[in-house]
Order: C-alpha cells, then structure tokens, then sequence
C-alpha cells in the first residue's frame, strides 16, 4: 500500500485520537448504530463534584468502560446516562471548609438560605475536572442528560419510594440509639459509619460499684456467707468498660443469665472486700460462693454518681423506671469480667436491656457531646465539656473514692466522622425516622443470592454478613443540604401523610416558593415552610425537620435518574434492573446495600403490577457486580494525597504535576522537597531532573512536607514561584491506555492495584510499546505491498500457527470478558502479543525483506493479525486500538467517519484457522527453544555465533515425529546447523533430584527428610524416567508414595563438551566446542549485522544499494577466509555490493581478537 502511517508518541496519539472521536461524533454514533440492538444495562454509581477525582476514581471508571464497550461491539444497546451524587454531608463538609465554619450551630447561625445555595454551588466546582479526566481516560459517558440527585424530579422520584415505604408500614419514628455525630448533629448510617474507623487509645478500666441488696432470687446460704460484708459495704460488683464518659448516665448492670458468678474475698490497699466477677474470671483470693446469673436479677447497686439528682428532667426519667440494678442480657458474653456496665442512652444492647427490663434513662450528654447542666458532684465538673475529653478526669475522681479496681489502655478500632476525620462518633440515643429494612431482611438475602458478584466470595461474606447482620436503616439526618423527609404531621390529631409527590402536596393545599427555582424550591429551608392541609381535621400540617440519609438518594437511581412514576415509566422498564455496575469495596456497606435492599423494599410483584411493570425476578436491581479493590502505592499501602505515597493521574495523562509551594531553609537553590514516597514513586535516575515549562530545572530530594499536593522550594525559588507551581518530569507521560492497562492487566480488579510510574512504565513496554513495534514493523515493510484478506489456510506454517493462536485469542478473550473476566482477558492478549512479537515476527523477519509469494503472504497474515488484535483490545486500550485499525486503513480513514474500531463488530472465531494440534506443537518447540537458549547462555558465546548441533530429548518421544515440520525455526531459534532428538539423556547430561518442598511439604510432613534422602540414593535418570513414566513410589516410615512430575525438582547437569538445560518435558543440550568452520560464519554474521546497523543510521531507503569496502584484511587472516566464503552472502543479505567507499560511514567489527575495518557510502 502507499503508506502505512505510524503511530505518534502515546500522549498525541490520544489526544489526536480525542480530536477524532469528537469531530466525527464516534460515541454518539456507536450508540445510535446499535440503537435496534439487545438492551445492555449499566448504572453508573454517582460521584460527587465537589471533590478532585483521583486514581480510585481512574480505576473505577476504567473497569465501568470495559463491559460496555465490549457489549456495544457485540451488538447491543448500551446507554451510558452519567449522574451526579450532590447531597448530604460531603457537599456541607466542604461548604463548611469554604467559610471556615463547623458544626450544626455554626451553619444556622450563618443562614440556612444562604448555605444551601452554597451547597448547590459547591456540587459543581469541580465539574471541569471530573469531565475532563472522563474525557482523558476514555471514559464514553453521555454526561449532557446526566441526572442529578438535587433536581426535583429526581427529589419527587425519591419522596415517592420514601411514600410507598410510609404507605407499607415499613418507614417509621422511634427513639433509637444511633451512631452520632456530635459535631454535625445527625446521625449516620452503618456504611458511612463502617468508612471511618481509625485505631484508637482509649482507658480500659475495671469500677466498682457497691452493693446495696441481695436479690430474691440468690441462695439463703450465699446470703449469709455474705452478710457481714454487705453490711460493712464491703461487697462490689466488677464492671469493665472503655467508656468511662458514660458512666454518670449508668442505670444498671448486665450479667450473662447462664454463667457462673463467683464471689470472692481478696485483700487489697483498701482491705478485705467481696468483688463478683465470672467465675472464669475471678481475681485470686478465696472463693466465698458462686450462683448462676440469673440469681444475680434484682440485686441492686450505690450509683457511681448522683449528679442526675439536681437536674429535675434527668431525674424524672432515671425515675420512670427500675434502676441501679442488675439484669440479665444475651449480650453480655463472659470475657473481662462478664458484668457489664449499662447506659441505655448510649448503647444498643443497653437501650434493648432497658424496653426489656423497665430500665429507667439518664443522658447527661446533649446532642452537641457535651455535659449538660448540672453535671457536677464534689470536685469533678463536666458542664459544657466534650464526653471524649473527660475520660481521664472521670478515672482519677473513681480512683480518689476508691472505686477504681484498675484501669490500663485498649488500642482498638474507632469509628470518626468520614467527613470530619478529627470527630469521634457517640452511640447516642435519638428520636429518628428509621426503615424496617429487618422485616425484609430474608427477601433482601435471597436477592442477594441471586446476584453474580465478582469476586462471589462477596456475596457469601462481606455482603452476605452485612445483611445477616441487618439493622433497621436510620434514614433522618439532622441536617440541612439533602432530600427533605417527605412527612407532614398535624398536631392536632396526631395524623401523618407522607406526599409522594408536588402535585400530592399541592393537592393538600401546600405552596411551593415560586422565587428560588423548582430545584431549590423542594430543599430546606423552603419546603420547611410549606404546610399542608390535615385531611383527618383539617388542621395544619407542618413537615418534620429532618433531611434523609443521601445514601437512600443514590440508591433511588434505577428509577429517580427517569423521574419514575411521575415520569419516564417505559425508560425505567426497559433498563431495570442492570447487567452490570461496578464500584470499590467499601461500597458493600454504601451503594451496593442501598441499591439492593431498596429494590428489595418496592418492587415487589404486587408493586410491579400496580406501576404496569412486568415482575421483576430477583436479582434486582443489578445482575453483576465487579466488586474493587483499593489503589495503593508500590509497597502496597492505599494511597493518600497526606501521606504523599500517591501518583497524580496528571502526571500520568498530561505529564505534568501542579503543587502548591512552601519555602523551606533547608534546600538550596534548584532543589525540590518532596515528600519521601512521591520520592519513590518518581523513581528518577541520580541525574534526572523535574523542570517547569519556563525551562528552571530541579533535583529531587526528600522533605517531612505537610499538607496535601505540596511541595518545598528554597526561599528564593519559593519567592519566583508564587503559591504554585508545575512540574514537569524528565520522561514523557505514559498516557490513558498505560494507565488503563495497568488496572487490567496487573491483577484482578477484586484485589488491591499496586501503582507506581514505574508499574505503569513496565506494563507499557511489555504490551503496548511490543504491539507499536509490531505494527511500526509491518508499517516500515508496506511499501509496494497491497494488503488482501487471509481467507483460506496459510501455506508457511508459521502463519498457520499465529492464525490458530489468534482464533484461539479470540475464543479465550470473548469468554473472559462475556464472565467479566478483565484480568484474564487481558493476560490473554499480553501473552499472545508476546508470542507475535518475540517468536512469530522475529522468526519470520527474513520473510519480509522481499516481495514474492511468501513475503506477501507474511505481510497479509500480520495485517489479518493487528486489524483483529485492534478490535480485541479496544475495549481495554481505546486510544491505541483506534490509532492501529486508522492506520491500517491508510491516511484517509479520520476523513471518513464510518470508520471506526468502536464502530466495528467484535471478531468471531474463525473455524479454519483453529489448530489446536499445531498450537501443541509450536508450544512444545517454543519451551525447548527455552531450554536451548538457556544452554546457549551457558556455552557463553554470542548471538550471532554458530553452534553445531542441538540434542533434544524428549520425555514423550512419539511427539518428535510430529515436530518434523518445525525443527528448522527451532535450529535458526538457537543458531545452531542441526537439530537431534535422541531417546538417551545420558549421553549429554546427568540428572539430580530433589523434592519440591513447597509442593510436598503438607503431603509428606515429618516424612519428608526421608523421602529427600532416597531420592538422593537412587539413580537421578531411573527417578526421571519412573516418574514420567507414571510415577516414583516410595516406601516411607509413614507409608508409601508416589510422586509425580509436579512434585520433583530435575537439576541437569552437562557432560564434557555439552551444556544443557532441563524441565518436566525435554531436555536440550548443546555442543559447545567451536571450530574454525563455526567461527568464520560467526565473523560474517557479526560483518552482517555491523553493516546493516550503518544503513540504518545513515537514513538509506529500503532497497537502496550501497559500497560496501573491507579495509586492510590480511591475506592468511580468519577475515580473508570470511569473506572469501561468505562475501557474497554478505552483499545481498544487505543490499551491497564490494566496492571502493573512501568516503563512506565506517564501523569495526572486533570478534574473538579478529579486527575487521568497514567502510559504507551511497554508490
């Protein structure tokens, strides 16, 4: 063909790529091409703009890419409808950081209309930044009719669930304990909760709390042993806990009901005194009496503190029920001192223990974590201070009145505040809207079964035991920036409705703000004026003030994204539920959960039916799920902006790094404080340099930086600077598809990604960069050649071969990827370009240096190859696919926007071209070329030395016969003049034995000394032989055993004048000694390769006739007898001809101590 263009640097490739996906509205036109196909049905999972995209966001759009690129190219319909996550406590969080404010009173006393507005600003600030990482990474994403959860109709679509969940039962008030947030006064739900765990110090104390009387249900005789202590106050129950800020709000006392108790006198710095305890548990001293738990009911305790008796509320609600008494709880498991302290404001299974029991209720604590009024009693004042701050002052006044039985430190897990990182969470009692999401819990798990996960140990574990472990949804937030409860209350007769919609609430009577626009108009603080008309009593109705959980909100998507029902019906129908979403591992407790059990909570048949949907079967709404893991840095710690161990997706796309700067004394001028594993993963050679784009150049060196993207210049770069600077590294950028390939390819997506410039680099050079050159091959060969399909078998065998390999690639990949297999899929196409570079092109290069019959039919054959590879990795390397399959269709194609490879059809398998019997053979070949190069790197002569003959042994010798058609690639492979296959190893190697210990090590056990020690006295050729042949069984202390080829290690040693090279299924041994025959026609090959390398430089076009002049060759001398021999190979193998060349490039080729001058020039 005319030409062949070449492939651009990565970086203009994709951006030339990029130009050409737009101009010719390739996306757009993929989609309507397909718009009569199967539907395809992915939901992208909401980001939310407020916050820079980075790696983890790279890896999850890249790995949402793949299936639907795939499936597009199979045929089907695939819609990719973007969306945005744009409520809740991210949004305000960072609001909060813009006006340097924090916390609930803080947001009031600023404006509630004002911050909201704030917050819809907020959504979109780095909207630019999300597009344009998209666009970067080639992400097809149809991101102008993307919903957003703020709009109204998707708020209405939300009330409706929020309605019909009202309508069922299933949405109800009550005071419940929840995980809250002090400083944001709200309450999260269990996955936003399960992001923020942080390992903490915390006391670990033992109180005391003495006995007042015995209970009931105790034995007399205990009671009497007692007695005398009871009356001295010389009896305490043991209580563990690390919470010491809970103990003034303490009610009673749990015991395990079918434990053994023990009471136990001990002498301590106090005296002699009655401790209770476990009895398992019991501290040292003498044993007085034990009961069972259950006897313990009814005991009653002196509180540890009394404060609650000067606050009137508190006391009226201690009063309201039992207290200071000790209950028995299922909780409570023996272990510390098997009693435990009960606060039922500020625990789970203590509320549970106080609705149980008729505990009575103390919460000395506001909703703000701080001690209310009247929180004091003799030295020790709380008032007004924070519950986690008061822990050691709270130990020290127990351990003055003697009630400190000891105290130590527990490092473990804490949950904090997502958002808020430096905010601990509380257990704290709560008025709340919650979601029975239990009464479905048995639905929810059997949808739950019927999903496909990816991993699936997911679904059987993480998932599975989340929702095994269900608990009613705490949905209210109180709040600000997030969908409005839908509950209007009246107070006058107690009624609630719950509209599902604005025309429901316009229909009661209400009046939605006509001045702020329909998005804000259903937002606090508007819709908190909107009141509505009883229609029990025709009272006013105002809605409750809580906003929901925003995880509800983006789990509504399936059906909020098309305003159902209000709106959009048939969209939703035919799109529910999903083939496929995808997001990382924490999203179990978070999108994944809410999708699930929302789906689980609705659209129950009977629901389906009323909405005129057909049933919808489980699993909804999602049918695959691949399941992320996290993006970590080299050493395998998750990357952190912080930590500074995170490589900027900048610096991988546009090569380039913007950084904010500090001045640090310490540098000189020129360099550059980073922190140490920026340092690493920059991975920069002692004399590489960062510059910026005015051309100043800096050294790397390792700085303690704080703060996130920051860097530390000396005071007067630091001056020059300003507040920021770019940084430029000293290599270009890898680009998209280095980066996508490195998600795929790498590891499976399920498991933590190890990323680092350096990864990112070596996965470019072994795929990529291997399939640019192949095609830069193909390119440098296509002048004269016209390409014409490869419709019938090949007669070289070697095109045979990579035919067979490439049918089968095309089996495997479609297999893969039709199981969401990327990982596999990926493997797949990196071995088989392996196999096409290093064994196919360098076998066949020759082939290609003419244009008859067979140099054709090469060329042909690896057309057919990359035009079909091109369509395989477009789904993974959209940039590289598309650059190949234009190229390949010559310089005309961009003009033309029919033609695309996101435009064309996935390949099929080709039936003519399968050979699996070939594919045997040419492995078998390529492991013994293996074995022979390893030897030939033993012999320790070069390349391009000649070695006479290569033995082979095979360990099935029947297939020798079928290797016939073969040998001569392997004889070229390894540059020797024969190949023999021989049945006796003996004749060129020995052989030694081991046992594979990693492989034996379970299965023999205390045996394996012995078996290594037979091995080592019998024969190593018998022992090979036997255990190919079927296996070795050998008689052992615990027993006889056969090993087989897996389970032995065979280390081959040569005999004089061979070196040789083993595995399982051959051995290759090579004769090593030379003679002046070999080294002749190894000098000739070295002139060959020598001349060839000055064409090269020198430009000369292909074909293109030289001088070639030999200088100065003595007449005796191992040259002149050479070139006497191979002179004339020589010139045609590089297109030369002996002639006089005083003007030419010239070259030495030095080779065993033979010195011979060269001379090129155009002729």
């Amino acid at each position: 063909m005319a030409t062949l263009p070449e492939l651009l640097a990565p970086a203009a490739l994709e951006a030339d790529v990029r130009r050409f996906w737009s101009s010719q509205s390739i996306f757009a036109r993929s989609l309507d091409l397909r718009k009569e196909g199967a539907p395809f049905v992915f939901y992208e999972g909401p980001p939310t703009a407020n916050g820079m995209p980075h790696n983890g966001h790279v890896l999850t759009r890249v790995m949402k890419d793949i299936f639907p690129r795939f499936r597009t190219m199979r045929g089907q319909r695939v819609a990719r409808k973007g969306g945005w996550d744009t409520h809740g406590l991210p949004v305000e969080v960072e609001v909060e950081k813009l006006l340097g404010i924090h916390g609930k009173a803080a947001i009031e006393a600023y404006g509630l209309e004002p911050f909201s507005r704030k917050c819809l600003d907020s959504v979109w600030v780095y909207t630019r930044e999300w597009e344009e990482l998209t666009e970067r990474i080639g992400f097809w994403l149809d991101t102008e009719s993307a919903y957003a959860t703020y709009h109204r109709s998707y708020v209405e679509s939300v009330w409706w669930a929020l309605s019909e969940l009202f309508k069922k039962g299933l949405l109800y008030q009550d005071y419940k304990v929840v995980w809250w947030w002090p400083q944001g006064g709200t309450a999260l739900s269990a996955g936003e909760v399960g992001e923020g765990y942080k390992q903490v110090d915390d006391p670990s104390i033992t109180v005391r709390f003495r006995v007042r009387e015995l209970g009931a249900l105790l034995p007399v005789e205990l009671a009497s042993a007692v007695a005398a202590e009871l009356a001295a106050g010389k009896i305490s129950f043991l209580a563990w806990t690390t919470t010491p800020w809970t103990l003034p709000s303490n009610v009673a006392l749990a015991v395990n009901a079918t434990a053994e108790y023990a009471f136990t006198r001990v002498t301590t710095e106090a005296g002699v005194e009655i401790v209770v305890t476990a009895a398992e548990l019991a501290p040292e001293g003498e044993r007085v009496a034990t009961c069972l738990g259950n006897t313990l009911s009814g005991c009653t305790y002196a509180p540890l503190f009394t404060m609650h008796e000067a606050m009137p509320y508190q006391a009226a609600q201690l009063a309201a029920g039992r207290s200071f008494v000790v209950v028995t709880g299922a909780h409570v498991d023996v272990a510390q001192t098997g009693i435990v302290h009960t606060a039922p404001a500020f625990g789970e299974d203590d509320f549970a223990a106080r609705k149980e029991h008729g505990l009575g209720f103390l919460q000395l604590v506001g909703p703000d974590g701080k001690f209310l009024p009247g929180s004091a009693a003799g030295t020790l004042d709380l008032v007004g201070r924070h519950c986690k701050e008061v822990d050691k002052d709270i130990v020290r006044d127990l351990k003055e009145r003697g009630l400190l039985w000891k105290s130590e430190t527990l490092r473990h897990p804490y949950p904090f505040c997502p958002r808020a990182d430096k905010d601990p969470l509380i257990q704290y009692a709560r008025p709340g809207w919650f979601i029975r999401t239990t009464q479905l819990n048995a639905e929810a798990l059997a949808n739950n079964d019927a999903v496909t996960w990816h991993p699936e140990t997911i679904g059987t574990g993480r998932f599975g035991d989340f929702l095994r472990n269900n608990v009613d949804w705490a949905l209210s937030r109180e709040r600000f920036w997030g969908t409005p409860l839908n509950i209007w209350s009246c107070p006058g007769c107690d009624g609630r409705v719950a509209p599902a919609s604005v025309a429901e609430i316009q229909a009661l009577g209400g009046v939605l703000a006509a001045d702020v626009g329909a998005d804000l108009a259903v937002h606090k603080p508007w819709i908190d004026s909107v009141t509505l008309r009883c229609p029990t009593c025709a009272g006013t109705m105002a809605r409750v003030p809580e906003v929901i959980d925003c995880w509800f909100d983006s789990g509504c998507m399936p059906f909020a994204q098309w305003g159902f029902p209000h709106q959009g019906r048939e969209a939703f129908a035919s799109s529910f539920p999903a083939d496929f979403i995808s997001e990382a591992i924490d999203q179990t407790r978070g999108w994944f959960y809410s999708l699930l059990m929302i789906s689980t909570l609705l659209f129950d048949d009977e629901s389906c039916k009323k909405y005129g949907l057909d049933p919808r079967a489980y699993p909804r709404p999602y049918r695959n799920c691949i399941v992320l893991g996290h993006v970590c840095d080299a050493e395998g710690k998750k990357e952190s902006k912080s930590k500074g161990n995170y490589t900027s997706p900048d610096l991988v796309l546009a090569g380039e790094m913007r950084a904010k700067v500090v001045a640090d004394a310490s540098l000189k001028p020129g360099q550059l404080g980073m922190k140490p594993p920026q340092v690493r993963s920059l991975a920069l050679d002692p004399n590489e340099r960062m510059r910026t784009a005015d051309g100043r150049i800096f050294e790397v060196v390792a700085r303690d930086v704080k703060g996130k993207d920051t860097v530390h210049l000396s005071p007067d770069d630091a001056a020059a600077a300003g507040d920021s600077i770019t940084l430029i590294p000293p290599f270009p950028p890898p680009g998209a598809d280095a980066f996508r390939w490195l998600f795929y390819a790498s590891s499976p997506a399920w498991t933590n990604t190890r990323i680092s410039l350096k990864a990112i680099l070596e996965g470019q050079r072994e795929f990529l960069f291997r399939l640019r050159n192949v095609h830069q091959f193909l390119a440098l060969h296509g002048e004269g050649w016209e390409p014409t399909p490869v419709t019938t078998g090949a007669a070289h065998v070697l095109d045979r071969w990579i035919l067979a390999e490439l049918d089968s690639l095309v089996r495997t990949v479609t297999t893969h990827l039709d199981g969401y297999r990327a990982y596999e899929a990926a493997r797949a196409l990196s071995t088989f370009v392996d196999g096409l570079s290093n064994w196919y092109l360098r076998r066949s290069r020759d082939r290609f240096s003419s244009l008859d019959a067979d140099g054709v039919a090469a060329r042909d054959t690896l057309y057919a190859v990359l035009d079909t590879v091109a369509l395989l990795i477009a789904p993974f390397v959209p940039f590289t696919a598309e650059a190949i399959y234009l190229s390949l269709r010559g310089t005309a194609a961009k003009e033309n926007p029919e033609i695309s490879v996101h435009l064309a059809d996935w390949p099929a398998p080709n039936p003519a071209w399968c050979a699996p019997e070939l594919a045997e053979d040419m492995a078998l070949l390529r492991e013994l070329a293996s074995l022979g190069l390893a030897a030939r790197a033993m012999v320790g002569v070069r390349v391009r030395q000649p070695l006479s003959a290569a033995e082979v042994v095979l360990a099935d010798p029947a297939r020798s016969a079928r290797l016939g058609a073969l040998v001569a690639l392997l004889g070229d492979e390894l540059n020797v003049r024969e190949v023999r296959f021989s049945a006796d190893a003996g004749r060129f190697v020995s052989f030694r034995i081991k046992p594979d210990f990693k492989v034996l090590g379970k299965k023999l056990g205390k045996d394996m000394k012995a078996c290594q020690e037979a091995l080592a006295r019998l024969d190593g050729s018998e022992v090979r032989a036997r255990v190919l042949g079927g296996g070795l069984t050998l008689a052992l202390p615990g027993g006889p055993v056969t090993l087989g080829p897996d389970e032995i290690i065979v280390e081959v040693a040569p005999l004089a004048g061979f070196q040789a090279s083993g595995s399982a299924v051959a051995v290759v041994a090579l004769w090593s000694e030379l003679n002046e025959d070999l080294l002749e026609e190894g000098l000739a090959r070295e002139i060959t390769s020598k001349v060839q390398a000055l064409r090269k430089g020198m430009g000369v076009a292909y074909g293109e006739v030289l001088a070639l002049e030999v200088v100065n060759v003595a007449a005796s001398s191992r040259a002149a007898r050479t070139l006497a021999r191979f002179g004339a190979q020589i010139a045609a193998d590089t297109l030369c001809r002996f002639a006089l060349a005083p003007a030419g490039e010239s070259a030495v080729v030095e080779v065993d101590g033979e010195v011979v001058s060269l001379r090129v020039q155009r002729a």
